[in-house]
């Protein structure tokens, strides 16, 4: 199972895994400074986007184990 789960926190997933930056701006996601970005989770965050976001997560996931060497 993979660390990022969609109802995480954005600011907090950008804390664990800085890696997943690079996601977020693949995905058209570049708000992370933005206000809602504090208290929004990915889910959320992604529906206003209009992102696919099982996508996401699993994209996230796996900059996250390509990292971590697994």
């Amino acid at each position: 199972m993979g660390k990022i789960s969609k109802d995480m926190g954005i600011m907090d997933i950008v804390t664990q895994y800085p890696e997943t930056l690079e996601v977020f701006g693949e995905f058209g996601m570049g708000c992370i400074g933005c206000a809602a970005a504090h208290f929004e989770n990915l889910e959320a965050g992604a529906k206003v986007h209009g992102i696919d976001i099982d996508a996401m997560v699993d994209a996230m996931n796996e900059v996250i184990e390509k990292n971590s060497g697994q």
